[in-house]
């Protein structure tokens, strides 16, 4: 799966550093605060603002979601749905390069 030389972190800083999966990173970000604000500054319970992150960064932030019911879960599932999904498109990338 991976070369005996180069170690697995290694291969995830390079996908990591493509220009892709840095924008894509900058986006959940982006979103991901948005929806906080959203959140945090409305008055009603009726705010969905917190479903735009988790649809962008499924499929794995939908697995998460089975985490206890609170704030800290929704941001510790779109941070790792990003991550992957940015590992997959900076591969993807590389892939493409070469």
């Amino acid at each position: 799966m991976t070369d005996p030389g180069r170690p697995f972190p290694r291969h995830l800083r390079q996908a990591l550093r493509t220009i892709a999966a840095r924008v894509y990173l900058a986006v959940c970000a982006a979103l991901l605060v948005w929806a906080l604000v959203v959140t945090t500054t409305d008055s009603s319970d009726d705010s969905m603002a917190g479903v735009i992150p988790l649809l962008a960064t499924a499929p794995v932030s939908l697995v998460l979601l089975v985490l206890p019911d609170h704030a800290a879960a929704l941001v510790v599932a779109v941070v790792l749905g990003a991550l992957v999904n940015a590992a997959v498109i900076g591969w993807c990338a590389r892939a493409l390069r070469r």
